[in-house]
């Protein structure tokens, strides 16, 4: 538990520096250029496409006839453009965490590094490309978890916490690697992850109900449509930044945690004295027959 709160109020004091605020609008700028790009290029037909698409609903066709005739104006106009932009939310969302695991957490991660842990012995148990394809592969896991889930989630208390749950399962599998990648060997990451198991998932649950934040957000941007220009942005930040504090948290338990093991192992050592942390199994004897 020290450790926990320990990690956990550095990486809160952490997230208050001007450089790593810097670092969680670097996914936003960056995606706002792009979807600004894209915007300028194909707004306009991913508009008109959509108001095909709405004029052939037949199920609406009615409604927006109705919406007419009561003197509301051509809803369409204002539903086509605002379609539009729901549906390029959620891939914006996620090339922003994208961005943000691929750049930003190993930066955040080597912040903590050289700051706290200047002398703790790199020992590179993983690669970048290992990581990436990890995390990817543990994305699929989770998303297929939350879709098998969602029949669960018509019962009150499950949908509060299932979703959770799960991505707090991904969270702690993913930072967890991401913030012993470089310094630990991959026999210490196996060793630390099974001792600190539900520490870290503890963890990850709480990094996945902080996620949940910018849902306020979102529901503020579709009540108020004038302000889903501003609201959305803010949304997407607030993500990158709860991502980043994730880094924090995770690389300050981790890279501690290390060291602390191998303080453990290298005393155990010196006093001669076998531990869970050291012992290992003695090879078998092997009599040469010759010598019979």
């Amino acid at each position: 538990m020290p450790l926990l709160l320990d990690s956990f109020w550095r990486a809160v004091a952490y997230c208050l520096h001007p450089r790593v605020v810097l670092l969680s609008l670097l996914p936003l700028l960056t995606v706002g250029l792009l979807a600004g790009g894209l915007g300028w290029l194909y707004w306009g037909a991913a508009v008109a496409w959509m108001r095909d698409v709405l004029d052939a609903w037949p199920l609406a066709a009615g409604l927006w006839g109705w919406i007419g005739r009561a003197g509301a104006g051509d809803v369409k106009a204002v539903l086509a453009p605002l379609a539009v932009a729901l549906a390029a939310m959620p891939l914006i969302v996620v090339l922003s965490l994208v961005i943000v695991a691929a750049l930003v957490s190993p930066a955040l991660t080597q912040r903590v590094a050289t700051r706290r842990f200047a002398q703790l012995e790199r020992k590179k148990g993983g690669s970048v490309a290992g990581g990436i394809a990890r995390s990817l592969g543990l994305t699929v896991v989770a998303l297929g978890a939350l879709v098998l889930s969602m029949p669960l989630w018509l019962v009150p208390p499950l949908v509060l916490v299932l979703p959770p749950l799960i991505w707090g399962w991904l969270t702690y599998r993913v930072m967890s690697f991401d913030a012993l990648a470089q310094h630990a060997s991959p026999e210490e990451r196996t060793t630390l992850m099974r001792m600190h198991r539900m520490p870290l998932l503890g963890m990850g649950v709480a990094c996945g109900l902080l996620s949940t934040a910018p849902s306020v957000v979102w529901a503020s941007g579709l009540l108020f449509a004038a302000a889903f220009v501003v609201l959305v942005p803010l949304a997407i930040w607030i993500y990158t930044l709860v991502f980043a504090f994730s880094a924090l948290w995770f690389a300050h338990y981790g890279l501690d945690a290390l060291a602390r093991l191998r303080a453990q192992r290298a005393a155990a050592v010196l006093t001669g004295v076998p531990s869970a942390l050291t012992a290992r199994p003695a090879p078998p004897v092997v009599i040469d027959p010759s010598l019979k």
